[in-house]
């Protein structure tokens, strides 16, 4: 039912969305609440100004409910890159970009609002999943690339072979790029977010690593290697670490994510994955 709240998101009540000829039936009190608003300033007529204060009400109201009606489109984006919603930043991304495109509208340009903002939805919320997760751009635009083929292929599984073909890269970079989004998926369940690499996936206790695996991963990780050793070979919990080192789990995930990141843009990077596979 219209005006019915669903929920909150970001501070925001979330309503059902609107069909076509309720959200343009919104669009004229839009447009006379903001040329209200701008004639209203230069207005000395009391009773005039109080007439166009009616309008920027209505029209200020009309604004409100086309973008409670349009906050579902950020649960959907959000939780379509692969992440639970409920994540902080990214729902503060979603409503930003939502507020945005509502300043920006312009009702006579013929578009519906949600398809319009539904763009700067997109673009926001992608900028935030690649800023948490540490994804380069390439990396991004791969990952989405890759999101697309999934939703055209839904009843297919993708090998390396088809992903390479689809994305124009070469099958090595198609499986890096589909690590990086099951890697995103998981996020989807629990934020085990790192437990589903392959590379990486540790299957028995290593009590005694070579000198040279040790050595690479220090001058690769830095200060964070300590943390990248102690979850990679499940010695500790990402939360044990994290307030081993006095700072947020989603911090320490993105951490061991860019080392992660690290180990396999470095020239050492076959050698060490050949490693991690025997163990």
């Amino acid at each position: 039912m219209t005006g019915q709240t669903l929920g909150v998101i970001g501070g925001l009540e979330m309503t059902a969305p609107l069909s076509v000829d309720e959200e343009r039936s919104l669009y004229p009190l839009i447009q006379q609440g903001r040329r209200a608003e701008q004639l209203q300033r230069g207005e000395t007529d009391s009773t005039e100004r109080r007439r166009l204060l009616r309008q920027r009400h209505a029209g200020q109201e009309a604004e409100s409910k086309l973008l409670r009606a349009t906050l579902g489109l950020v649960r959907t984006r959000v939780v379509e890159r692969g992440y639970r919603f409920g994540n902080d930043e990214l729902e503060a991304a979603g409503v930003e970009a939502l507020v945005n495109a509502l300043r920006r509208f312009d009702p006579e340009q013929g578009n519906r609002f949600s398809t319009y903002a539904n763009y700067w939805i997109m673009k926001l919320v992608n900028q935030a999943v690649q800023q948490q997760a540490g994804l380069t751009d390439s990396e991004m635009r791969l990952i989405l690339k890759l999101q697309k083929l999934i939703r055209a292929n839904p009843s297919k599984t993708l090998t390396k072979r088809d992903v390479a073909q689809g994305l124009g890269v070469s099958q090595a970079k198609a499986h890096e790029t589909m690590q990086l989004n099951r890697e995103l998926q998981s996020r989807r369940y629990g934020m085990t977010e790192l437990d589903d690499d392959t590379d990486f996936k540790i299957r028995h206790e290593v009590n005694d690593a070579p000198s040279w695996v040790i050595d690479a991963l220090r001058q690769i990780c830095g200060d964070d290697f300590d943390a990248f050793w102690q979850f990679t070979f499940k010695t500790m919990s990402i939360e044990e670490i994290a307030r081993a080192q006095g700072i947020s789990r989603q911090g320490m995930t993105k951490r061991i994510a860019r080392c992660r990141r690290l180990v396999r843009e470095s020239p050492d990077a076959e050698r060490l994955l050949q490693w991690f596979a025997r163990q």
